[in-house]
């Protein structure tokens, strides 16, 4: 139990950890990966080599440390959280080995003078609160997917029926269960666990659900990564007729119910769960505006998909923006998504839901702009490929 005393000591190592959390947490990583090879599934190597992990566990820990006496202030950073555990199948065992190795790298990179017996049993006490509710969430997480129709728990054996290129860079798998059984109807917006054992060590990895719900198979569209294990893995070697282990659907970006028009932004990879967003909305009423960036035409990846359901659908809008373009490629813009590009492609009424995904700089960049034409930040939704992370 987190007495008022330890929560104090807690909040008194704020600046510590404003000024020094990422080397603590490298430090954490650095014991934990190496000691304990059963959680190393969980966190994807790719991410700790370029320091995203380590930064967002030093944001979430600063986050928790800060609003340790009222946590409701944390937000929507909790569900993020147990989603993302939901989606890697983060199990009660895992939080005690987590743990120790969290007091022990602050006991080593604080120091004995600063990090006392009595700020090692404060934080003790306060990652505990916190495992007890992220455990409780998860389970109960857990449970409602394993009861909804169609929805299971763990592993389930996923058949490719299909494997078809989108563009230069992403291709699409679309995934049947082998059971013959129903698929749980996802949200528009969710993304799945992928667990693969490529030279005899277990990988895991999220992929963005690409396609509405059917309940009967899940696509998913995956972007060629230089260098990228698993990536390069299902690009590569994995065809039609071989069988992939799937956890379910998870994740909190998802389309709300709304009958206010819908903007929905994407820049890459990042158009594989608007794409979903989009085919759910496109089942309403509401103005869709879709918006896209890519580098060139060679790399957009569902033009055609779009591009008929504009045609089909006179309520949706939708504008291209490459980098690079020739006069054949019927682009709307060439060069960067600026300010009066996106005021021009927005409708009338700043009174929109959007709805924004790709690398961390467009998001930002994107942000920034929507605050900059009026739009209201709650009305505003957006998520991270890999760790979470600040947009400012």
């Amino acid at each position: 139990m987190l007495t008022d005393a330890q929560r104090a000591i807690v909040k008194s190592t704020v600046p510590l950890l404003e000024t020094g959390g990422e080397t603590l947490t490298q430090h954490f990583y650095r014991i934990m990966l190496g000691e304990y090879p059963e959680v190393r599934p969980l966190f994807n190597q790719a991410h700790q080599a370029s320091g995203d992990q380590p930064r967002a566990l030093a944001n979430s820990v600063l986050m928790y440390a800060k609003h340790i006496d009222r946590l409701e202030a944390l937000g929507n950073l909790p569900a993020q959280i147990v989603h993302k555990h939901v989606s890697l199948q983060v199990k009660p065992e895992h939080y005690p080995i987590v743990g120790a190795c969290l007091l022990r790298a602050i006991r080593e990179v604080l120091g004995a003078e600063i990090a006392t017996d009595a700020v090692i049993d404060a934080w003790g006490a306060a990652y505990q609160q916190l495992a007890d509710i992220l455990i409780g969430a998860e389970e109960q997480t857990y449970a409602a997917i394993e009861a909804a129709p169609g929805g299971w728990r763990g592993e389930r054996a996923f058949r490719v029926t299909r494997k078809q290129a989108e563009s230069s860079v992403i291709t699409s798998f679309y995934l049947s269960p082998v059971d013959g059984g129903p698929v749980i109807a996802h949200q528009p917006g969710q993304y799945i666990g992928l667990r693969l054992v490529l030279d005899g060590q277990e990988q895991r990895r999220n992929y963005s659900l690409s396609s509405a719900a059917n309940g009967s198979e899940l696509r998913i569209s995956v972007k060629r990564e230089p260098g990228g294990r698993v990536s390069e893995h299902l690009h590569d070697q994995v065809a039609v007729g071989d069988v992939l282990q799937l956890f379910p659907p998870a994740g909190n970006f998802v389309l709300r119910d709304s009958d206010k028009p819908l903007v929905l932004i994407s820049g890459g990879v990042g158009i594989t769960p608007t794409l979903a967003m989009l085919e759910a909305a496109l089942g309403t009423e509401r103005p869709v505006h879709f918006i896209h960036c890519a580098r060139d035409r060679a790399s957009h990846a569902f033009r055609e998909t779009v591009d008929g359901l504009a045609a089909r659908h006179p309520q949706l809008q939708r504008f291209y923006c490459y980098d690079q373009a020739d006069a054949a490629d019927q682009v709307d813009a060439v060069g960067l998504l600026d300010l009066q590009r996106l005021a021009d492609w927005l409708p009338a009424s700043r009174d929109l839901d959007a709805y924004f995904l790709g690398p961390k700089p467009f998001m930002a960049l994107v942000k920034r702009q929507l605050e900059a034409l009026g739009v209201p930040p709650a009305q505003t939704h957006f998520e991270f490929f890999g760790p979470a992370a600040a947009l400012n």
